[in-house]
C-alpha cells in the first residue's frame, strides 16, 4: 500500500475541514488580508460582488468568521459614520541614500539637490566627502512630504518580504534640508517569520498631533541590517472625504400600466444600499419621473422620489443635464419602477447610487479571518462591537480608528445549496397527543357500546 507524507494529507484534510461546521451555512467566503497583525480591531470596506450575494435586507447574513468557521464580533457601519471612515494615505516619493558608517546622518558625504519653486524635490545627490563611504549601501531613504497639508501621523513602508529583519531607524525632519531637527527617538520595522506564522511592524508613528514638515530622513542605526524599501506612503491627520458614489446602471422592460401609462421595471442583482437616483436616455429630453421599490411581487409598490424633473440639453459644444436625485432614506430593494409624466423618446437606463459600507470586526479567535455572505438559515449575531471600538478612541484618542483589512479572491463554500430555506421543523409532540386524544376517545367510545350492549333486556 503507498504511503503518502503527512504535509500531502494535511493538505487535503485542510479544505475538507474548511467546509465543516458553520461554513455549510454560507454561498461564498472572501478570505481577509491584514494591513497588520496587532490591529485588535479591523475595518474592511465592501465590495459589489459581497452586495450581489448577500440575501437579508439588513445584511444579517453578512459575517466574519476566524480559521475554525466560528463567528466573531462585528457589526456593519455607514459610509456617514465617523468610525466607518480609513484614515487618508498618500504615497511620497523617496530617494534612496547611503548610510554613514557612524551613525550621523550626515558624516561622510554631503546632499546635493535640486527643488522645485513649489518646494518638490527634483533631483537628490549624494556626494561622498570620505573614501570610505563610496562602498556604503544606499539604505538611508530622503522623503519629499513637501506637497502635504495635513500632519503626518505615520509614515507606513512596504518592502519585498525575504530574510529576516528587525531594524531600528532615526526620524529627522527639515524644511530646506540643510537645518534637521529629531522628531522620533527611532522607529523599528520588523518582519519575522516562524512557524508558518508571520510577525510584520511597517509603521512609524509619530505623536497624536502629527509632524508637519517639508521632508523626512530615515536613516538605519546599523546600515546592514536595513530593509530595502519598495513604497513609502503617508496617513494623515483629519481622516478621509466621504467614499466616492459608486453607480449600478439598469436596463428595464417596459410595462403596461392598467390606466394605459407605461412604466419601465427593473430588477437590482443585490443587497446594495442604494441612496440616489438617476435617469439617462439618449438626446435631449426633458421629464417628470417617480420612482417606486419594492423588495418582491408580493408586495406593493413604495415611492423612493419624485415627481422630479430630469434633462438633458446639449448645443454648441456644450451640454448640461440635470443632477440625481437623493432618496430620503437607504434602500435596499430588489425590484425598481418608473413611471413618466409623459412620452418617453427611448429605453431610460437608471442608474442607482451606493457608497460601500463598512464590517468593523475584533480579532477574536485564530487567523486567518475571511467574511461570509449568502445564507436562508445564518444570520450574523447582535454584537456590541460599535460601543467598544467608541471606548477605544476614548482611551486611544478620538481619530483612532481601526485598522485595515482588504478582500482577497473571493471562494465558493456551500453554493447555491446554502440560499435554500430550511424544512420547517415538525411538531411531532402536537401530532402525538392529537393521536392519544383519538385512541383514547376510541376506548371510551368502545367501552360505551359494550356497556350499551351488556345492558341491553333480554326478549320474553
Amino acid at each position: 500500500m503507498k504511503r503518502y507524507p503527512m504535509w500531502v494529507v494535511a493538505a487535503v484534510a485542510l479544505p475538507l475541514s474548511a467546509l465543516a461546521g458553520p461554513r455549510e451555512d454560507y454561498a461564498q467566503q472572501w478570505p481577509l488580508q491584514l494591513s497588520r497583525d496587532d490591529g485588535g480591531a479591523y475595518r474592511v470596506v465592501l465590495d459589489e460582488a459581497v452586495y450581489r450575494q448577500a440575501q437579508s435586507a439588513q445584511l444579517r447574513d453578512v459575517d466574519v468568521i476566524d480559521r475554525s468557521g466560528a463567528a466573531v464580533p462585528a457589526s456593519v457601519f455607514a459610509p456617514e459614520q465617523p468610525l466607518a471612515r480609513a484614515p487618508q494615505r498618500v504615497k511620497l516619493p523617496w530617494f534612496a541614500l547611503p548610510s554613514s558608517p557612524s551613525g550621523s546622518a550626515t558624516q561622510g558625504w554631503e546632499l546635493i539637490s535640486e527643488v522645485e519653486t513649489d518646494g518638490r524635490l527634483r533631483r537628490v545627490e549624494a556626494r561622498s566627502t570620505a573614501a570610505d563611504t563610496a562602498k556604503l549601501p544606499q539604505t538611508s531613504l530622503l522623503i519629499d512630504a513637501s506637497r502635504l497639508r495635513s500632519p503626518i501621523l505615520a509614515l507606513e513602508l512596504e518592502w519585498e518580504p525575504g530574510a529576516a529583519l528587525d531594524a531600528a531607524y532615526n526620524v529627522e525632519a527639515s524644511d530646506d534640508l540643510d537645518d534637521w531637527r529629531s522628531v522620533a527617538g527611532s522607529g523599528r520595522l520588523v518582519d519575522l517569520q516562524r512557524g508558518g506564522q508571520r510577525l510584520v511592524q511597517r509603521r512609524i508613528v509619530f505623536d497624536t498631533v502629527g509632524e508637519q514638515a517639508r521632508y523626512l530622513r530615515l536613516t538605519p542605526q546599523d546600515p546592514k541590517s536595513a530593509a530595502q524599501i519598495s513604497v513609502v506612503s503617508a496617513e494623515l491627520a483629519g481622516g478621509a472625504a466621504s467614499a466616492p458614489l459608486q453607480w449600478r446602471e439598469l436596463k428595464g422592460q417596459r410595462v403596461e400600466q392598467r390606466d394605459g401609462s407605461v412604466a419601465f421595471e427593473y430588477v437590482l442583482d443585490g443587497r446594495f444600499p442604494i441612496q440616489q437616483a438617476d435617469v439617462a436616455l439618449p438626446g435631449n429630453h426633458a421629464l417628470e419621473w417617480r420612482l417606486e421599490s419594492r423588495d418582491n411581487e408580493e408586495q406593493g409598490w413604495r415611492a423612493q422620489a419624485g415627481p422630479w424633473m430630469a434633462y438633458q440639453v446639449a448645443g454648441q459644444g456644450e451640454g448640461d443635464r440635470s443632477a440625481a436625485r437623493q432618496l430620503s432614506d437607504t434602500v435596499r430593494d430588489r425590484r425598481w419602477r418608473l413611471r413618466a409624466n409623459g412620452a418617453v423618446p427611448g429605453e431610460p437606463v437608471l442608474r442607482l447610487g451606493y457608497r460601500p459600507e463598512v464590517v468593523v470586526f475584533l480579532a477574536q479567535g485564530q487567523p486567518p479571518y475571511a467574511v461570509v455572505a449568502g445564507s436562508a438559515r445564518a444570520a450574523r449575531g447582535d454584537s456590541p462591537l460599535a460601543h467598544l471600538v467608541e471606548a477605544l478612541r476614548k482611551s486611544r484618542g478620538k481619530d483612532w480608528q481601526p485598522a485595515e483589512a482588504t478582500l482577497a479572491k473571493p471562494g465558493a463554500l456551500a453554493g447555491a445549496s446554502a440560499l435554500v430555506p430550511p424544512e420547517p421543523k415538525r411538531d411531532w409532540s402536537t401530532w402525538m397527543l392529537w393521536a392519544v386524544l383519538v385512541v383514547g376517545a376510541l376506548i371510551v367510545a368502545g367501552f360505551a357500546f359494550s356497556l350499551l350492549r351488556s345492558n341491553k333486556p333480554a326478549a320474553p
